[in-house]
């Protein structure tokens, strides 16, 4: 299954870019546009921006659990498998990217006295973990959710800087993270990763009179006229995401690296 997923980023005057993870492999190619204000009061002003519908990277999400907790891995992989197959991951994922609508999920307090599922995320990655008040919301919140009912356990989400998340299981503080992890080696250090249940990409927001971009027709012109920047440009991205490490370089993660400026 492939979902569309386009993440909203506010472009600063100090983030002349923006990295985006963006998913779905069937799109056209042409950019799409979209809008943000920037400024305060009376100054403020529409910044128009679109997106560079060519992935530049290809992720998958999984969940990571707990090392030393083997049965609690193949519990959630059944699980996984489960919603995949009965089409629940792709109704979730339809409130999401379609006309469905999104469900508030509770997170209980946490109690060592009662059996819980303890879910680590960083609830600012919408849409697929994010607050409205007290509730959290988003696919895997509502993944989250089905799974604690399925493993008869009572839900408790602990909300944390995204570069925690994994740390956090391996402490053995939470039992699984769930927070638009992507697949990879360095994180397998910390969680053991389940099945992938989506996949995703990287991909390029500018400003619409940006034009630099326009005549690229896949990721290696992309990525060369990402090149040709300086450390006078800026990137700006999520801290701790694959977008930080594709702007920075990073061997484990087998991305060399760009000259401009990577804005956290």
């Amino acid at each position: 299954m492939k979902f569309k997923k386009l993440i909203s980023v506010l472009l600063t005057a100090a983030c002349v870019f923006a990295l985006a993870a963006c998913g779905s492999k069937d799109d056209s190619g042409s950019s799409s546009d979209s809008s943000s204000d920037e400024g305060n009061g009376s100054d403020s002003a529409a910044v128009t921006a679109k997106v560079i519908d060519i992935d530049l990277t290809d992720e998958e999400y999984a969940f990571g659990v707990d090392k030393t907790q083997p049965e609690l891995l193949d519990q959630v992989n059944a699980f996984v498998g489960k919603i995949k197959e009965d089409g629940t991951l792709e109704a979730i994922c339809d409130k999401y990217f379609g006309d469905g609508e999104p469900e508030a999920v509770e997170s209980a307090e946490l109690d060592d006295s009662k059996d819980q599922l303890v879910v680590a995320t960083n609830a600012a990655f919408e849409p697929f973990e994010y607050t409205k008040g007290e509730s959290y919301y988003g696919i895997d919140m509502e993944i989250a959710s089905l799974l604690a009912k399925e493993l008869n356990k009572e839900l408790v989400i602990q909300n944390m800087d995204f570069d925690a998340v994994c740390l956090s299981v391996s402490q053995q503080k939470c039992d699984v993270a769930m927070a638009g992890l992507t697949i990879n080696e360095e994180r397998e250090e910390y969680v053991t990763f389940t099945d992938a249940y989506y996949e995703a990409s990287q991909r390029l927001i500018v400003p619409s009179s940006d034009t630099s971009y326009d005549d690229c027709a896949d990721a290696d012109a992309v990525a060369a006229a990402l090149g040709e920047l300086s450390d006078a440009d800026s990137i700006g991205v999520q801290a701790g995401t694959t977008g930080q490490y594709y702007v920075e370089g990073d061997a484990d993660w087998g991305f060399d690296g760009l000259p401009a400026k990577c804005v956290t």
